[in-house]
Formats: structure tokens, sequence, C-alpha cells
């Protein structure tokens, strides 16, 4: 596509930055990202991360300062994770004492393991959560469903803290090459090649776990109707394209971020 659906207001998805403005392109996202979450009033308890992986240091990730609310979050909020876990950057400790434990151990591990995932995303949500506990994959139930049916991988393990990096190893090696992973008892992650993507994608996890849940004997579609699907509805774009109206539509002033 040439034009990246201007008609949002973004900037196309496939921009060329220097490493500089990468960065705060980055950071921008990632803090919209929370602000995203916290409009849908996810991660209220502090459950939750959105990473970047930093476009220079690129065994680090920039993440929120625990303790910051999702629905406040700005770019001044974010820390930047060196891969032992110390904060290389950032306000460590302001309110809560810098990155999440549990972000860490599944957020390192996952970057380490995946080099063209720029952004991973979790929390906890009243749908993805329950249905984790299924242990069951997403059928073809829905139009959006069709954006994982193919590309989607279950953790299916008992460290539902992820208290270690180990565990964090597991659920990478679990995700393998896919965007979303279930994770059991636990709730959805997902990955990008860009933040927009990483978020996006999990947002529509979250619509699709809703119709498991309330219809979870639900007729699917065929294999064959599902790939044809699939085939305009699982590309990275629509990822994309999902956060820009998730913004648009929550966020409406993206640079409220940048105060």
């Amino acid at each position: 596509m040439d034009s990246h659906y201007p008609s949002l207001g973004a900037e196309p998805m496939d921009t060329t930055r220097s490493v500089e403005e990468e960065r705060a392109h980055r950071k921008k996202m990632v803090a919209l990202g929370y602000r995203v979450f916290g409009a849908m009033r996810w991660g209220q308890l502090g459950d939750g991360h959105i990473t970047a992986r930093d476009p220079e240091f690129l065994d680090h990730f920039w993440v929120l300062d625990y303790g910051v609310s999702f629905r406040f979050a700005t770019v001044h909020d974010l820390v930047l994770v060196a891969p032992d876990g110390t904060i290389a950057e950032g306000v460590a400790g302001s309110p809560g004492g810098g990155a999440n434990t549990a972000g860490y151990n599944i957020h390192h591990p996952l970057l380490a393991a995946r080099p063209d995932v720029v952004s991973a995303a979790h929390t906890h949500t009243g749908y993805g959560t329950p249905w984790a506990a299924n242990v069951e994959p997403f059928r073809a139930l829905s139009q959006e469903s069709n954006c994982f049916v193919f590309d989607q991988a279950m953790f299916d393990d008992e460290e539902v803290e992820v208290l270690t990096v180990e565990g964090g190893h597991r659920i990478a090696a679990a995700m393998g090459q896919h965007k979303l992973c279930i994770l059991r008892n636990h709730g959805l992650l997902t990955v990008g090649g860009t933040v927009e993507e990483a978020v996006g994608w999990f947002v529509l996890a979250e619509r699709v776990a809703e119709v498991h849940v309330k219809a979870p004997d639900g007729k699917a579609i065929s294999d064959e109707a599902a790939k044809i699907a699939a085939s305009t509805l699982a590309t990275p774009d629509v990822g994309w394209r999902s956060f820009q109206w998730l913004i648009r539509d929550v966020v409406p002033d993206p640079d409220i971020v940048l105060g």
C-alpha cells in the first residue's frame, strides 16, 4: 500500500527515521499504548506491560515505570531496562521502583529470542484471562479470529506469576515465531514489528477472546474460509491500523504523552 491509511492522521507504517527519531517514536507509542489499556480499564491493579526494544541498544527495552497509572502514562515515565534487569535510563523508582519484575522476566527473554520483534504487550483482561484457563486455542468463530487462528501458540505451564527468567524463556520457546501466545491461567501476550502492531493485536485478541467466552460452542467457519479471511486480516498492517483507530478514539491528542 502506498498511502498506509493517511486519513487516520498517522505517519506511514514504514516511515524511515534516524535512531533518535525512532527511539522517540517508539517511546511515544508505548505511552499511548498504556493509555489505550487504561481507557479500557486494564491494568488498574498494576498488572500488565508494553515494551519497545531500543533501536540502538538492541538488548535493552523501554517500559512504564512500575506504579504509574496506565491512564496517565507519558514518555517521561518510561524506563530503559538493561539485559540484567537494572535501569539504564529513566526516573527509576519514582512511584514504584522501576520495571515490573514479571515484565522483565517475560519481555527480556522474548525480545532476545525474537530479533524480528520490536514490541510485546500483555495485561490481564476480562476475557483473555478466563479463556486462557481453558488451555484451548482460538477457533475461527468471528471475523477477527482469523487474525490469529493460523498464527497462535499456547504456553501450557503453571508458572502463572512468571517469577523467574527461566519462565520467560519457556514462554518465548512456546511462542516461537507466532504473534499471539495464550498463557495458561494467565492471559494473552502479543508481539509485533512495531509497538502499534503489538498493541493493536492485543486489543483484537481480547475481542476474539470475548467471542470465545460468550459463544464457546459456536460454529466455526471452515479452514478454507478462514485461510481466505486470514490472507487480509493476519497481516502486520491490520494490527498497526487497529492501533491508529484506537488512538483516534481514546486519546484524541496523542501529544499529551509528551508533556
